[in-house]
């Protein structure tokens, strides 16, 4: 979700790479392997997962049943009073085909104490109020059934910063956010995800007729080839992009999007005054 202007487009000329073929096979065992890590190296009993209806969601779920079992796998129904009941129902109906237990809570009764009414005015800064109201009730219930919370985000969104900070983008662990949307849908296909959450439009289901390309301006197709080759394959001539066929809009679209919202891929900056960083773990020696 997008709120300002954009930053012009910045390319370098930089040398090319070659990047590592995608391995469907490899990708899921790893993926399993580090959720159940995750889950080991935490003590605590399980995830929690806020499920959408949609393929992201549906994707990460599976892996963590196939991963550490259905009696660990918490899932969390979060609708708001316009969200799509055909979203609605996919999410129960992956519910039944897990196995997993779930939880409903519709947030519209947080949402409408805040926003007395929702329009093109304000709808976006709704948007992203009901994605941080959704992961404020994961964490809660993460807190109360002593689990982590199980991230959703693809790689395509964290490049493009098509999250919202501390909202959907925030959790405990993300075992898909090294898979691109292309990516996610070729292990959903693979894992046998059902076929109804599989072909959906990919939406944030934030208002009526809500899509993520329409808000974006590039199909997924494209982005995820274009990021293939940025990011990974280190490609940054604009005339090279150009040369392989990809539409100079498209490109200008894409890197704007990955440099304006490379704020939201870090931590927030702290001011240095002069002390050492605080380390990740202290050990005390006898």
């Amino acid at each position: 979700m997008f709120a300002h202007g954009e930053l012009p487009i910045v390319l370098a000329v930089a040398g090319q790479t070659m990047g590592i073929p995608f391995d469907q096979d490899t990708a899921i065992t790893t993926i399993k392997r580090f959720i159940t890590g995750q889950l080991n190296q935490s003590g605590l009993s399980g995830y929690v997962v806020g499920l959408s209806g949609g393929l992201d969601s549906a994707l990460a779920a599976t892996l963590a049943v196939q991963a550490v079992g259905a009696d660990k796998l918490l899932a969390v129904l979060m609708p708001y009073r316009t969200s799509s009941q055909s979203a609605i129902d996919d999410a129960a109906d992956l519910v039944d085909r897990l196995g997993i237990d779930h939880q409903l809570i519709d947030i519209s009764p947080m949402i409408d104490a805040y926003f007395k009414q929702i329009d093109e005015s304000n709808r976006l800064r709704a948007g992203n109020k009901m994605a941080r109201e959704r992961m404020s009730i994961l964490f809660d219930v993460a807190h109360r059934t002593d689990r982590l919370v199980l991230g959703t985000g693809n790689r395509s969104e964290i490049c493009l910063g098509y999250t919202t900070v501390y909202g959907d983008s925030a959790c405990s662990v993300n075992p898909v956010g090294d898979l691109y949307k292309t990516e996610v849908r070729q292990l959903a296909a693979a894992l046998d995800i059902p076929e109804a959450i599989r072909s959906k439009v990919p939406s944030a289901d934030l208002w009526a007729g809500q899509t993520d390309e329409g808000e974006i301006g590039v199909t997924y197709d494209v982005i995820d080839r274009l990021l293939m080759r940025i990011v990974d394959d280190g490609v940054t001539s604009l005339s090279q992009l150009e040369s392989e066929g990809f539409d100079p809009l498209s490109i200008s679209r894409v890197v704007s999007l990955l440099n304006r919202n490379a704020f939201k891929r870090r931590m927030p900056p702290v001011a240095p005054i002069g002390k050492p960083p605080v380390p990740e773990y202290i050990q005390l020696d006898r």
